[in-house]
């Protein structure tokens, strides 16, 4: 897909000297960079919330109200907001490379944060907190 050259353009782009292509490399981005960790974490989330109860949401993100005192949430919350500036501040600056790069960045962090939540198990054990941890993973996406 015309997608999948646009980001390895992009992630590629020769900001001082020129850049080699291999198909190897594009491989390894696609699978390593595209697959693992962007559409794993959108992929995650978004069949987690299409499942229909009571396996899941059956398809509504749910309603999170106590997300200010989720620990996990809160410093999860630090970490994107610090990462959104420099996103902001390298595309401001034209930085197209550094800005995708911070940008795949925070879809790191949201697949570490549901790593950590443990959300499928949290969906059994502690339904609040898990909709508090799906709802904030969506809001990623």
């Amino acid at each position: 897909p015309v997608e999948v050259w646009r980001y390895y353009l992009l992630i590629n782009r020769p900001e001082v000297s020129d850049t080699l292509f291999t198909w190897d490399d594009l491989q390894a981005k696609l699978t390593g960079e595209l697959l693992k960790n962007l559409g794993n974490f959108v992929n995650r989330v978004l069949s987690f919330i299409a499942k229909p109860e009571p396996a899941g949401y059956g398809s509504v993100i749910p309603d999170a109200p106590g997300t200010e005192s989720h620990t996990l949430t809160q410093s999860l919350g630090e970490k994107v907001g610090n990462l959104v500036k420099q996103y902001v501040e390298a595309m401001e600056n034209v930085k197209l490379k550094q800005g995708l790069k911070t940008a795949m960045s925070i879809s790191s962090e949201g697949n570490g944060y549901l790593q950590e939540s443990k959300f499928w198990k949290l969906y059994k054990e502690d339904k609040p907190s898990c909709a508090i941890v799906i709802r904030t993973a969506a809001g990623l996406v």
